[in-house]
């Protein structure tokens, strides 16, 4: 007797994603969250053809069909990590195939990936309100996580008591403004006199080590620069922001526009890292950074920030709610693996 299309006795293929699996793997997703992300996923094979050490991405076939996928990225340093661990941003099975298990195969070959970059943890988020994904989760071994997951939504308002720095992204992107001209508006040339805010270029480097040295007492080096060569490769993802103040850089945020990670069907901009020099703490440095992260994302229709802060660093979490955010209804999960 013929074997059906799903039968869970047919041998099941794990290997790499390759480009021409792009359109089976828009099509499950499709199918499971009723919307086409066909750019969401061709940005995601292509950051991984750029870094493929930093970017897992496996498929399941069985019977010459995609059954499922996942996709994941090697965590560096984002959001206050100290030791390599695995970011799972999305896992999908065609509905045919489900309860074989399929899931928990693509998760433990991620894991195998994972053991040779020295990871020992994958971490996710999800809604509290996807009990699929819940139930998933909770199968595969994960456990609720330390972290709290914080957001805002973008706005045009001051944000912490100071009033957005003046500018639109694509004044930012112009290198030759002159910042020294007259100008018209006294509110404009009071935001620029807090800090002069630009998009982050490959020439701020050096002075962001510098200052994440001071801050973090660590040299991530490794985790900065590809973040920055990230940031310079996308130019649509292009959100992350440096400052300057007294003719020094002063401060910086990595952030980056997320099109689809965990299940997302509307863009958010995730912030990986808030650096500010400890000699411009008090300053208005970070809260200008944030005012001027806002409006440019207003340029490009997100409308929502999303961070995650260790709960131990009070100061931090502090500094968010200030400027208005608030507690996520997304829950960070957790599974260590050895």
């Amino acid at each position: 007797m013929a074997l059906k299309v799903g039968s869970a006795a047919e041998p099941l293929e794990l290997r790499k994603l390759a480009p021409a699996d792009l359109d089976a793997v828009v099509a499950i997703d499709a199918g499971l969250i009723g919307r086409r992300r066909q750019v969401y996923f061709q940005k995601r094979l292509d950051a991984a053809l750029r870094q493929p050490k930093l970017h897992a991405q496996f498929a399941a076939v069985r019977n010459g069909v995609p059954a499922g996928y996942v996709l994941a990225r090697l965590l560096a340093g984002e959001f206050g990590g100290t030791e390599p661990a695995l970011r799972l941003e999305v896992i999908g099975v065609r509905p045919e195939f489900r309860g074989q298990g399929i899931g928990l195969r693509l998760l433990a070959e991620l894991e195998a990936w994972g053991r040779h970059c020295a990871a020992r943890e994958v971490r996710t988020l999800a809604t509290w309100r996807d009990h699929d994904l819940l139930r998933f989760l909770d199968r595969a071994g994960f456990d609720l996580g330390r972290d709290q997951v914080v957001h805002c939504a973008v706005h045009a308002g001051p944000i912490g008591g100071l009033e957005p720095v003046a500018g639109s992204i694509e004044e930012a992107r112009v290198p030759e403004k002159d910042y020294g001209a007259p100008v018209t508006n006294d509110f404009e040339a009071l935001a620029r006199d807090r800090a002069d805010v630009r998009l982050l270029a490959r020439d701020d480097l050096p002075a962001i080590l510098a200052i994440d040295r001071r801050v973090t007492g660590r040299d991530r080096e490794g985790y900065l620069t590809g973040v920055l060569h990230e940031a310079l490769a996308d130019s649509a993802v292009r959100v992350s922001l440096v400052a300057r103040r007294e003719g020094v850089t002063a401060g910086f945020v990595m952030a980056k526009t997320d099109y689809g990670d965990f299940g997302r069907t509307e863009p958010v901009a995730v912030i990986d890292t808030l650096g500010v020099d400890p000699e411009f703490t008090g300053r208005g440095i970070g809260t200008a950074l944030l005012s001027q992260l806002f409006l440019n994302l207003q340029a490009l229709q997100v409308e929502y920030v999303e961070t995650v802060i260790a709960r131990e660093n009070t100061e931090l979490l502090q500094f968010f709610y200030r400027a208005g955010f608030a507690p996520s209804q997304r829950l960070e999960f957790v599974k260590h693996f050895s």
